[in-house]
């Protein structure tokens, strides 16, 4: 089990099961949501998810048609977000999993519309795709 808080310490939830591999997303939308020149995802089963504190202080925000994005209230960390694409799945930050994980990045995606202050690397050994990654 792995715990999980927003920057405040309002919001806290546990992430049960494996983790998969980090997916970094490098599109417009990511950035501005994250304030950061990417975002780092991990897919992870919505029965391995569970609130544990600060359910009421979520607040969320459909960013696109079928997407929802879910922060805390208080300090805007980002908790979630939400595919109706991919059902049963949420995406949880790689940031704000406590501790170190055991997982690596898998791969970047969206790197046609990365920021052009951020330099990537194609020797880092990670896939990079342009849009999105395939299945």
């Amino acid at each position: 089990m792995r715990k999980v808080e927003c920057l405040c310490g309002s919001v806290k939830y546990e992430l049960h099961g494996e983790l998969s591999a980090i997916q970094v997303c490098h599109c417009s939308q990511c950035r501005k949501a994250q304030g950061t020149p990417f975002a780092t995802n991990i897919p992870v089963l919505e029965e391995n998810f569970r609130i544990t504190q600060g359910q009421e202080l979520l607040k969320e925000y459909e960013s696109s048609p079928g997407k929802v994005r879910v922060f805390c209230s208080v300090c805007g960390s980002p908790i979630i977000s939400k595919k109706v694409s991919l059902p049963g799945v949420v995406r949880v930050r790689a940031g704000l999993i406590k501790g170190d994980l055991p997982v690596k990045i898998a791969f970047h995606a969206f790197t046609a519309s990365k920021a052009n202050w951020w330099s990537l690397s194609e020797s880092d050994g990670v896939p990079h795709y342009e849009g999105f990654a395939p299945n």
